[in-house]
């Protein structure tokens, strides 16, 4: 009977267990669910705790000086580059005294560390100092050194304005010898008009000295037979003495030869013919405010350029005086991202010396108006004047007569373009998108424009001829329209120009034109 009761008992049991064993596992579950949900609720508790943190940072870092000094500075990476030169270079972090210093100062060294042009990457990383010096910060420098140190292109290039074709070529070795130095060698083979080859350096600092050190030799031929009736060769150094963010300071020391082969030139310049010395001195100021150098559409840039030539005590050195001043102006007109631009260069050169005024100026170093170089690019003095041809307009001089075998006749072979001792040129440029997407995409844009400009000799006495009612009255000027391509290295024009007042001797013409410029 016993038995009985006990085996009916034993199944109940069995169940029993199995649902304790359910219910275990429905408790450790739930145990689980509840852990994973105190984690979930933990982590966003302390997400929300670093993002408030972070935003009561900014907020007292927009409302007051939070002191911090620079404990360390670490640098990784640099295996050629000179601890010498990064350490210079960061100089600055170490007299930061507040974070916000220290973050500026962490912009300016990152900048500077790029445009040494030797690193493909600088990471710059703000630390916590050691926990016994409370209020510091370690500095990480990360670099990474470009992977191939030389460097080069070849292209052909054509000036369709001068029917003329250079073949030209640069090579750079970088960092070679660890102190940010830059060797490059350019040179350049025109078939009509001008060869060229230099080698120079750049050094971002040189011993004690904190400003960049450049230097270059060159040697340059141009050809100016057809224009000006004389070939033009200089062998010659320059120096960067001085190189900062607004202000550049160079000594160039260049022997100069002019020749005439055709022995056809004007009085003029025959006068000007052989041997001379350059040493000169040449002061650069720029600001450049523009939001782009090759579409402008916001800001202004203005440059001021000043040459004193004749610092040697050779006879047969060129003494004059070069003042040049651009000034660009961009307005965005908020439709069609269309910008109007002005702009307007003036420069003058001036012999000195003993009797200056009856001397004339070197004509290598007068001021010559045309071409089709794109002036909303260019800041380099008056010397764009779309429409006309280089060396297009200004004053010219007979060329000598030819005589023919029997002596009896004689015959024009033509004018020599001569150049100005004072030069003037404006432009207004109205740019907008084209409507096609495809365009807009490609940044390729239309453009208005209207130019004018002029020049006038006002050496050996003619200064006393000069009056600026005349020299208003004289300015050529020219209208068009046409369309831009910009690249990464140039922009391209296609232009139609037409010609709204020129004179006897000028080379303007009305039509199609292309211009290539670089703001570079």
């Amino acid at each position: 009977m016993a038995d009985s009761v006990s085996d009916d008992q034993n199944p109940k049991t069995e169940k029993d267990k199995n649902q304790e064993n359910d219910n275990t596992v429905e408790e450790e579950d739930d145990v689980i669910e509840e852990e994973e949900e105190e984690d979930t609720m933990r982590k966003m508790e302390r997400l929300k705790t670093e993002r408030n943190k972070l935003v009561n940072l900014m907020n007292r870092l927009s409302k007051e000086k939070v002191n911090l000094r620079v404990h360390d500075i670490i640098i990784k990476g640099n295996k050629k580059t000179k601890d010498s030169l990064l350490e210079s270079e960061v100089e600055s972090l170490k007299t930061a005294t507040t974070m916000q210093e220290l973050l500026q100062a962490a912009g300016l060294v990152n900048s500077r560390l790029q445009n040494l042009d030797i690193f493909d990457s600088v990471n710059i990383t703000l630390d916590s100092g050691p926990l016994e010096l409370p209020g510091t910060a370690n500095v990480v420098i990360e670099v990474v050194e470009n992977e191939n140190s030389v460097q080069g292109n070849i292209g052909i290039y054509s000036k369709p304005e001068a029917r003329s074709y250079s073949l030209e070529g640069t090579v750079k070795l970088k960092n070679r010898f660890g102190y940010g130095d830059i060797w490059d060698s350019t040179w350049a083979y025109g078939w009509d008009q001008a060869s060229d080859i230099s080698a120079g350096v750049y050094l971002p600092r040189f011993k004690r000295l904190s400003n960049p050190v450049t230097a270059r030799i060159s040697l340059l031929s141009q050809d100016w037979l057809k224009i000006s009736s004389y070939k033009e060769r200089m062998f010659g150094l320059s120096v960067g003495l001085l190189s900062m963010r607004h202000h550049d300071l160079a000594y160039n020391l260049t022997w100069r030869n002019l020749t005439d082969p055709s022995q056809m030139s004007s009085r003029s310049v025959r006068k000007q013919l052989g041997h001379s010395l350059l040493s000169s001195l040449k002061y650069k100021f720029t600001i450049d405010r523009r939001d782009s150098p090759l579409r402008p559409t916001r800001g202004y840039a203005f440059v001021s350029s000043t040459q004193v030539g004749g610092l040697s005590p050779d006879s047969r050195s060129l003494r004059f005086l070069r003042q040049e001043f651009d000034l660009r102006c961009a307005f965005p007109l908020g439709f069609y991202n269309a910008a109007l631009n002005f702009g307007v260069s003036v420069g003058a050169i001036l012999p000195w010396g003993r009797g200056f005024m009856n001397l004339p100026s070197p004509i290598s170093e007068r001021f010559f108006l045309g071409g089709n170089s794109s002036p909303v690019c260019t800041l380099g003095g008056p010397t764009t004047l779309l429409g006309f041809k280089s060396r297009g307009l200004g004053p010219t001089e007979e060329r000598r007569a030819m005589i023919d075998g029997s002596g009896s006749s004689a015959n024009c072979t033509g004018r020599d373009v001569l150049g100005g001792d004072l030069a003037c040129s404006a432009f207004a440029d109205l740019s907008f998108n084209l409507p096609l997407k495809v365009f807009r995409d490609a940044g390729i844009h239309g453009h208005l424009f209207a130019s004018t400009g002029n020049l006038t000799k006002l050496t050996e006495n003619e200064f006393q001829n000069f009056s600026f009612r005349k020299f208003g009255e004289s300015f050529r000027s020219s209208i068009g329209a046409g369309i831009i391509v910009p690249t990464r290295l140039f922009r391209m024009e296609i232009n139609y120009c037409y010609i709204l007042k020129q004179f006897e001797h000028d080379r303007g013409k009305t039509g199609i034109q292309f211009s290539f410029s670089s703001p570079l």
